[in-house]
């Protein structure tokens, strides 16, 4: 049998999980299996880091923007801009860029 305070345990973490409010990340350091390899992911001080090719060249990718689908607000509010909203923003800047040199 279970001792009562055991149970309140169990009851209160049921109860915290449904509230991710309650939560807020300030550092990750996890390796994310991706379809061709493993990557090194980091979210240190809101700045997000992952090892593979297209975060060197582009500044996001994939794999973090995975995690911020499932961390969701519990992140730093400049950690949770999502893939697409960064993309568009690079992509303006090379229109501009290609505006400029004509």
């Amino acid at each position: 049998m279970l001792h009562s305070a055991v149970i309140s345990k169990i009851e209160k973490a049921n109860r915290y999980a449904r509230e991710p409010d309650r939560v807020s990340i300030r550092k990750l350091d996890l390796m994310f299996q991706g379809d061709n390899d493993r990557h090194a992911v980091s979210l240190e001080d809101g700045a997000w880091h992952c090892d593979c090719h297209f975060f060197a060249a582009w500044g996001c990718c994939c794999h973090i923007s995975t995690l911020q689908k499932m961390f969701g607000q519990s992140l730093p509010p400049d950690a949770q801009e999502d893939l697409g909203v960064h993309l568009s923003g690079v992509s303006a800047q090379l229109m501009d860029m290609r505006s400029s040199e004509r």
